[in-house]
């Protein structure tokens, strides 16, 4: 697996925006990503030291689109803690 396709995209939420004060960010990552994979991924695209990484399964829900009923997708996201001195521009600037 190519350290690209492991981190997918950043998790924008208010809890991982409040996360950010505490220099921990969020990412959506393939369900079998392994955390030192994650680390390793990180620390050399963005240029970082990881001090934790913490992984968690997000279950898909059931939705409802008229009378037809589906499922979201089943994913993995990732929080990445970086040690003191680090950070990652993940919104150019902000």
């Amino acid at each position: 697996m190519e350290l690209y396709d492991i981190l997918r995209r950043p998790v924008i939420t208010e809890k991982s925006t409040m996360l950010r004060e505490q220099n921990q960010y969020t990412f959506e990552v393939p369900i079998d990503a392994t955390k030192p994979m994650i680390r390793q991924a990180v620390e050399t695209l963005f240029k970082v030291e990881v001090a934790a990484v913490n992984v968690s399964r997000v279950h898909g829900k059931m939705r409802r689109v008229g009378r037809s009923r589906g499922r979201t997708r089943s994913w993995k996201k990732a929080v990445v803690t970086l040690k003191p001195g680090h950070r990652i521009d993940v919104f150019g600037g902000t």
